[in-house]
């Protein structure tokens, strides 16, 4: 490869070995890119899209049949009943709670059976923060029970299913910021089936945030009720520039949807803010995107790991449930400086060096990278992470894995150097 950014002959040398050993990798998320996409394509054809399908609809929203057709594509797509994408879904929060305020009432019980959720959603809830919209201050019960060795706690589940009185079971795909792996899709299924098993009418919805089109499953093809997302990630595709989808039972469907818009209303309103071509064009783009994601990340993993960065996971050859990549750095310095690098290895903002500082909805400082075309977009290649022990990073992202690679090999000669 040219070498305009001063990378050395060691880094060089050591990448050219790691790319060898990955072929064997890298040649099973090219098999699994090429389902998706001819999914995705089938999807397309099957609905008949046309260029009148990306036209900007303005004011009510009213008669939107580019929203309507790309919404039956999602549903098609994930196997599903029905959806709801839209813009004026803000982020996967947003998304995930619309979801919960939309299907839990006054009473009803929620259990989280992926343990601690992720720091925004425990706001959401009430387990963090002061405010009176939170499920709990709704008079909304909360519960949850905790993973063990990175897999569910199937006995204490069924123990606690068979008392009854659940409305919703959630399940966190992703790691969120945790040092648990995150849950592949047979997993998911294992306890799905389950609880399906003891209990039918229990609601299951899954957080999917990060997991589209990383395995050859998606959670409403394992029994998921509904689960949800955000387009700033894997669907997106990096051309989306904000917005969100839920996906699932059309009963459960019209529920959020009357809580997105108004009673009554449901799905039958939304201006789509001229977005449609961008939603069209992301979820297309999906499949690559999230294959050189993969391979990205995967590099990452095994060249870090050469480099003697302790803690990486998943490990390279690990099977993958997500686009995360984790690095415990052991110290506040050296996190920092890792972000520093991958803001280096960045195509917007390179010059910047990111610095801790609060966030909100977080409980502790952040220091977060990103030189993204669309600020938060954790498609593109990002790295951030709290500043508290073990102070690990969270890397995700690469729009084509030669800019993602570029971008990993950018952060590690950055780190070399300051430590010479």
């Amino acid at each position: 490869m040219s070498n305009e950014f001063g990378i050395s002959d060691k880094v060089l040398d050591i990448a050219k070995e790691v790319e060898k050993e990955l072929e064997p990798i890298f040649n099973q998320y090219e098999i699994n890119c090429m389902k998706t996409s001819s999914r995705v394509l089938k999807a397309f054809q099957n609905n008949k899209v046309s260029t009148t399908d990306f036209n900007e609809v303005t004011g009510y929203g009213y008669y939107d049949g580019g929203r309507e057709k790309l919404e039956k594509i999602y549903a098609e797509i994930f196997k599903a009943e029905d959806a709801i994408v839209r813009p004026q879904i803000m982020s996967g929060t947003h998304a995930l709670t619309l979801t919960l305020f939309g299907l839990l009432k006054y009473g009803d019980t929620m259990i989280s059976i992926s343990g601690e959720p992720y720091d925004t959603l425990k706001s959401v809830i009430g387990l963090s923060g002061d405010s009176e919209n939170s499920l709990i201050k709704h008079g909304i019960k909360y519960e949850q029970i905790e993973l063990v060795n990175n897999d569910f706690d199937y006995e204490k589940i069924e123990e606690r299913v068979k008392k009854g009185s659940i409305k919703l079971i959630e399940i966190q795909r992703s790691r969120g910021y945790s040092q648990r792996k995150s849950l592949n899709i047979d997993k998911i299924e294992k306890v799905i089936k389950l609880i399906r098993r003891l209990d039918s009418k229990i609601i299951l919805m899954v957080d999917n945030c990060y997991g589209e089109f990383v395995e050859d499953k998606e959670p409403t093809e394992v029994g998921a009720d509904i689960f949800v997302s955000s387009l700033m990630k894997n669907l997106g595709a990096g051309i989306a520039t904000s917005g969100g989808y839920i996906v699932g039972r059309k009963d459960l469907i019209y529920q959020v949807a009357e809580r997105l818009t108004a009673p009554c209303i449901g799905k039958d309103l939304g201006a789509n803010f001229n977005q449609m071509l961008s939603y069209y064009k992301g979820i297309f783009m999906a499949p690559s995107v999230v294959k050189s994601v993969l391979k990205t990340m995967t590099f990452a993993s095994r060249i870090l790991e050469k480099f003697g960065f302790e803690g990486v996971s998943p490990r390279f050859d690990e099977k993958r449930a997500d686009i995360i990549q984790t690095i415990e750095l052991k110290s506040e310095e050296k996190l920092v400086k890792f972000c520093q690098g991958v803001q280096k290895g960045s195509p917007i903002e390179a010059y910047v060096k990111p610095v801790p500082d609060e966030m909100p909805g977080y409980p502790h400082k952040e220091i977060m990278a990103g030189g993204s075309f669309t600020p938060g977009a954790t498609i593109e290649l990002s790295c951030d992470g709290p500043l508290c022990e073990p102070y690990t990073a969270y890397m995700q992202g690469g729009l084509t894995y030669e800019y993602g690679k570029l971008g990993i090999l950018i952060a590690i000669e950055n780190m070399l150097r300051n430590e010479e």
